[in-house]
């Protein structure tokens, strides 16, 4: 007459024994990013399983199955993501074994387990209880949240990134596809799970007509904007230019100082018969000075006359692929580029652009960002060539002090 409470205590016991393993399994080494398959969610699958199980009216061995099933079915993702299921198998396995369960009840926990592998069959009644239970959210009032929590897992987990527009298809895709199984799951979440089909089909055209509006907005910006982005191009094409002609006027100036200081030097060097000549060869220490004002003028004016050149930028295999002159990356306004080409090739591209706005203005960036190259060498150029004079004259002073510091 005793022998039924002891088994149904027996029962509760190893139960009990479960869920404190469990707790304690999860706090301890679970990792912080599985915000969607933690502790809460296994002690949900828990309660849901009971809940299945008493509709279905399952007998208290398979019913203690189950829910020992269900505390055990995540831990897996303790030592891996995908395939956890077959790890949690492994993990029950052993400590119900440690715990004396009997052999024959164990290998139903692990099938159970098994079944919620998304490739298994799920066959028997409490192998779809399981999966449902498992599946819980798809027909709860939270689906939506839920889905939020394991975006942020996959997110984090898996390494990938989705749009809302995105996420949204995916939810509503795996809502159609999936399915309960048994008749209680049914009975339970039916209802709910045919207003969250609803609800996301209303979510994605939401967020769908949200960002089509989104998107028109920033068009019809750029409709509007269309003068103060010509005005922003000219601005930009003058500022080029203005600083071009300042580049090169600095340039002349100092190809022109260089020039006399060479020329004069020169006389001065190559006057053998004048009064200097013989001046000059009788104090032959007025070399290093002379020559540190020949290096300087020369390197100087070579840098100035190397920033004042004129530099075309250019793709040289324009005349081997004449179809790249509707390639964005290449200005086909640009001498430099159209001369590359055949006049049909040529008018081909024009055409083209003429008819795509967004590859007219393509071809007006790629234009200014060639400008700024060439204008980010001339200026290169020249503060060398500045640098280079004023170091030099800097140098040439001082060993003119010291040739004459020395001469006294």
């Amino acid at each position: 007459m005793e022998t039924t409470p002891v088994i149904k205590k027996a029962k509760a016991e190893i139960l009990r024994q479960a869920k404190a393993y469990i707790t304690t399994l999860f706090e301890e080494k679970l990792p912080k990013q599985l915000v969607y398959h933690s502790l809460k969610h296994t002690n949900l699958t828990v309660k849901e399983v009971r809940a299945l199980g008493a509709a279905s009216e399952l007998d208290e061995s398979d019913q203690e199955a189950l829910e020992l099933a269900a505390w055990f079915h995540d831990t897996g993702y303790i030592d891996t993501y995908d395939g956890h299921e077959y790890r949690s198998m492994e993990r029950a396995g052993e400590w119900l074994q440690a715990q004396g369960y009997p052999a024959d009840r164990i290998a139903v926990v692990q099938d159970l387990i098994r079944a919620t592998h998304r490739d298994e069959p799920r066959e028997t009644e409490m192998q779809q209880i399981l999966v449902d239970a498992d599946l819980c959210s798809l027909g709860r009032e939270d689906f939506s949240a839920s889905g939020e929590l394991m975006r942020a897992e996959w997110e984090t987990i898996l390494g990938r990134s989705y749009s809302n527009t995105e996420w949204a298809e995916i939810q509503l895709d795996f809502l159609v596809a999936s399915k309960f199984r048994s008749q209680a799951a049914k009975e339970r979440y039916g209802e709910q799970y045919k207003q969250n089909i609803k609800d996301q089909k209303d979510r994605l055209k939401k967020i769908e007509k949200k960002e089509k509006k989104k998107k028109e907005e920033v068009q019809g910006n750029f409709a509007e904007g269309k003068r103060g982005v010509e005005t922003m191009f000219r601005t930009t094409y003058d500022n080029h230019v203005s600083l071009s002609q300042m580049a090169d006027n600095k340039a002349n100036m100092m190809i022109s100082l260089n020039a006399v200081i060479l020329s004069i030097l020169i006389t001065y060097l190559g006057a053998k018969t004048s009064s200097i000549g013989p001046a000059f060869t009788r104090n032959p220490i007025l070399t290093v000075p002379m020559g540190l004002l020949v290096a300087t003028a020369l390197g100087s004016v070579v840098s100035a006359i190397l920033s004042a050149q004129p530099d075309v930028t250019t793709f040289k295999w324009l005349k081997k692929s004449p179809a790249i002159a509707t390639n964005r990356r290449i200005n086909i306004l640009f001498f430099g580029n159209f001369t590359k080409l055949s006049l049909d090739a040529f008018q081909g591209g024009m055409y083209e652009l003429m008819r795509d706005k967004d590859l007219m203005y393509t071809n007006m960036i790629t234009d200014i960002y060639y400008l700024g190259e060439v204008l980010s060498r001339k200026y290169r150029l020249l503060r060398i060539s500045y640098t280079i004079f004023m170091v030099g004259l800097i140098l040439t002073a001082l060993s003119f002090g010291i040739v004459l510091l020395y001469k006294a």
